[in-house]
């Protein structure tokens, strides 16, 4: 059974943030807003969960899942190191609409998809998102979206594309003009730029003070 919850409606919101949060440690999936577009999400730790959300949007794991947290601190025990670029990047962008890709701590027990040893982490600026992702701790969230088809930037296309596969659909309004977020490949020795989206690629170099190269 699906169920939709408004989070414009205050008993309705804490419903569905208690409902979404029961699926995430139950191993399913939860449709949740961002400041980007609509997310799909799941237990960033759960190996079947993952797999269930790759399956649900038709993809393999060729193509990683990223991960959501809830708080800057969080990346110390999830990434094997944080350098002085991405603690730069993420006082001036986070929470907000910049990713970033570092190495994953060899120690977790994970798997997002062919990774190369790496993970893409972002905080999103969003209270629906930050207040599920406080509470059940660090998500794998792909974009809500059947592969090859447009992002939802609204609950209601989510469920059009995933209907009864999703359990719980958090419904934060509409989010406009569905941007991704950018990306910066902070694994090398210089910071790279892997996608140009909401954050313009020279925000990114005027944060750093360095170039950024752009693949």
């Amino acid at each position: 059974m699906t169920t939709v919850y408004d989070c414009s409606v205050p008993d309705e919101r804490a419903d569905g943030l208690r409902a979404a949060a029961s699926a995430v440690r139950g191993g399913r999936s939860v449709v949740l807003p961002t400041d980007t577009v609509y997310g799909i999400g799941c237990d960033a730790f759960s190996q079947g969960a993952v797999t269930a959300l790759l399956a649900t949007k038709g993809r393999g794991p060729d193509m990683p899942v990223g991960v959501l947290v809830g708080s800057w601190s969080t990346i110390d025990g999830l990434v094997l190191s944080v350098p002085e670029h991405a603690r730069t990047l993420v006082e001036a962008f986070w929470p907000g609409d910049l990713s970033i890709v570092l190495p994953h701590a060899p120690s977790l027990q994970w798997d997002l998809g062919r990774t190369g040893g790496t993970v893409m982490l972002r905080m999103p600026l969003h209270p629906v998102a930050l207040e599920l992702l406080r509470d059940v701790g660090p998500m794998a969230v792909s974009s809500a979206n059947r592969s090859g088809r447009p992002a939802a930037a609204s609950a209601a296309e989510a469920v059009e594309q995933f209907g009864d596969e999703v359990p719980v659909y958090l419904d934060g309004g509409p989010v406009g003009e569905p941007v991704p977020s950018t990306i910066v490949d902070l694994t090398g020795a210089e910071p790279r730029l892997l996608r140009e989206g909401a954050v313009a690629r020279s925000a990114v170099a005027e944060a750093l003070g360095v170039e950024v190269l752009a693949d």
